[in-house]
């Protein structure tokens, strides 16, 4: 009942929407003066906004809700003995996970194997051991994960030493126990020490092995990651003739590797964020440090680190999470699963989010023209570059625009037609009992359902689902009189015009929006057209991607200086990144990059001025 008063009130008394600045990427690197200034205003704005606001509230809630006091005090009263108890059980779970490691190896053993679980987690691994160091016996135990560690790395850099090399006469100090171990018994290379449990238990969950020792208030954490994982193959969505031919993995590590195995350059960040409250789910953010904009790379690094959640499993997952506009139809970031199209990115100035578990990284900030990029556009010469990005264009406004004019054409505007062609289309449609509207979305429908089958089909049968399924499901529609022949036609040429489109989310998005020009043509002809089109535009010229408009350099118009947005230039000519990142090194070659054009000497000359 609380909330639909609440709703009512809000309904009948009238609220000042709250101000809300997006993130704008802006040129001037300096920051405003008065900041704190505005913030402290604003607090008092919103803190006398609210007050009266409670006070027309007050006067309402009490005529309103007077029958209903007795039962809310009740329920303010449960409720507030729940929250008690819910609160002391966060408090008591906080103080658990934020326990420091004990010097007692009793209580550190019976700790582990309560949070645990053990002997009930049959994939846990506890093994107890003993430690000569000198004269002394010192109990120990290890905990690692079957199957998430590599048993080998385990026994022959951790347990075996321990155990074994212990006896030997190794110079140190064996009376600093803590140092000694360190040095001399575990020749592990990754070796970390916890000091509480919280980090013990995240470095086991993710792959590694924790050594307690008794007498020491720490733990020796070591990287043993050893569980299977799909080796480097070919990319199964964006397939090139020429170029590499390696993909992503579900690795996070290797991810990175094959980014830096490309860009071998010392200012490659590779910046560790953990993302889930239980899954923390490692994430890389990656950028060149003295090429990306500062504003950008923190803003991204914002967004990662306010999110909280539980589980974080995908890539896909985390793009909802901190894209601009959750209802904007149209992409805002660029799914990749090539690691030649990220360090290309990368080197331009953009910043870069591999998720541990996903083969697809995330580069931001995206823009119309980028979307439309293919990485084969690189590697071959720029007038088949700019040739391929002609027909990726017409294949974009082909799918997502003939079937809708085709409607609008055939029912308000039968005058643009040619005679022949309009006494050939009459012809074919004669015999069709449906109307134009009810033929398209039936063959329409057709072919996604066909196209979901074929994708969720296994093995090679998918696509001779799809070619036979087309195949007979036309000519039996046809021969049946439920379509006519030309509309088979509209929607086999829409559907190779999105087979077209380099990006499969924004071709996810113009199949969509194909059904929404295609009710528009029937509804108001070439003037519902032009209005949706006209509302599609002014959308898309006012989202924005992590601060940069998303119709960059077309709207807003920015600097003529990069040239390779709209058509590619020659490889010689893409002298400067782009203007719209404003990245701290804009030139990233000569004026004169092929030495051998003018003299090696001269070239060197002009870049030094």
């Amino acid at each position: 009942m609380r909330k639909i008063t609440g709703k009512f009130l809000d309904l009948l008394l009238f609220k000042e929407p709250e101000e809300v600045e997006d993130f704008i990427l802006e040129e001037d690197k300096s920051e405003g003066k008065n900041s704190s200034t505005k913030e402290k205003n604003t607090k008092k704005d919103a803190d006398t906004e609210s007050c009266s606001r409670q006070k027309k509230e007050k006067w309402f809630t009490s005529i309103v809700t007077a029958p209903f006091a007795i039962d809310k005090e009740k329920r303010d009263t449960g409720n507030k003995d729940d929250k008690g108890v819910d609160s002391k059980k966060t408090k008591k779970t906080d103080e658990n996970r934020k326990k420091d490691i004990s010097k007692k190896i009793t209580e550190n053993l019976d700790y582990i194997k309560e949070r645990y679980s053990i002997p009930i987690n049959g994939d846990m691994v506890l093994r107890e051991f003993d430690i000569t160091v000198k004269d002394r016996t010192i109990s120990a135990f290890a905990i690692f994960f079957d199957g998430m560690t590599d048993r080998m790395v385990i026994n022959h850099a951790i347990l075996q030493p321990l155990m074994m090399l212990s006896n030997l006469d190794i110079k140190g100090n064996p009376n600093e126990l803590g140092e000694y171990i360190k040095n001399h018994l575990l020749p592990q290379g990754q070796l970390k020490v916890a000091y509480s449990f919280e980090e013990v238990i995240d470095e086991v969950n993710f792959g590694g092995c924790a050594v307690f020792i008794d007498g020491l208030d720490i733990a020796f954490t070591a990287d043993v990651k050893g569980w299977e994982h799909r080796g480097v193959e070919r990319p199964n969505t964006e397939l090139v003739i020429r170029g590499p031919q390696e993909g992503f993995t579900e690795v996070l590590r290797v991810n990175t590797a094959l980014v830096r195995k490309i860009l071998k350059d010392e200012d490659l960040i590779a910046e560790d964020i953990q993302i889930g409250r239980r899954s923390k789910t490692p994430c890389s953010m990656l950028y060149i440090k003295d090429i990306a904009n500062d504003k950008l790379v923190n803003e991204v690094r914002r967004r990662l680190k306010s999110i909280k959640i539980d589980y974080l499993q995908d890539s896909g997952e985390l793009e909802q999470l901190i894209e601009d506009s959750t209802f904007l139809h149209t992409p805002q970031m660029i799914d990749t699963e090539r690691p030649d199209r990220v360090a290309s990115m990368l080197a331009e100035g953009k910043v870069a989010v591999i998720v541990n578990g996903s083969p697809f990284a995330l580069v931001m900030p995206a823009t119309a023209t980028e979307l439309f990029r293919s990485a084969e556009d690189t590697y071959v010469r720029f007038p088949y570059g700019n040739f391929f990005k002609i027909i990726r264009i017409v294949g974009l406004f082909v799918s997502l625009l003939l079937p809708g004019f085709y409607i609008a054409t055939i029912n308000y505007h039968v005058e643009m037609i040619p005679t022949d062609l309009l006494l050939a289309i009459e012809a074919s449609r004669e015999r069709v009992p449906f109307p134009s509207i009810v033929e398209i979305l039936i063959l329409e429908v057709s072919f996604e359902l066909i196209r979901e089958a074929g994708v969720r089909i296994p093995g090679p049968i998918g696509p001779t689902l799809g070619i036979i399924g087309a195949l007979i499901l036309g000519q039996a529609a046809v021969a049946a009189n439920i379509v006519s022949p030309i509309l088979i036609i509209v929607v086999a040429v829409t559907g190779i015009g999105s087979f077209s489109i380099p990006s499969f989310s924004l071709a996810f998005s113009l199949r969509v929006l194909r059904f929404g020009y295609i009710l528009l043509g029937t509804l108001a002809g070439f003037l519902g057209f032009t209005t949706g089109l006209f509302i599609h535009l002014v959308t898309l010229v006012n989202a924005k991607s992590f601060g940069v408009p998303f119709m960059v350099p077309m709207g807003p118009k920015t600097s003529d200086r990069y040239t390779n947005d709209i058509a590619r230039a020659p490889i010689w000519k893409q002298e400067k990144r782009p203007d719209y990142l404003n990245t701290k090194d804009v030139r990233k070659q000569p004026h004169i990059s092929r030495g051998w054009v003018r003299g090696e000497n001269r070239g060197d000359n002009e870049d030094e001025e």
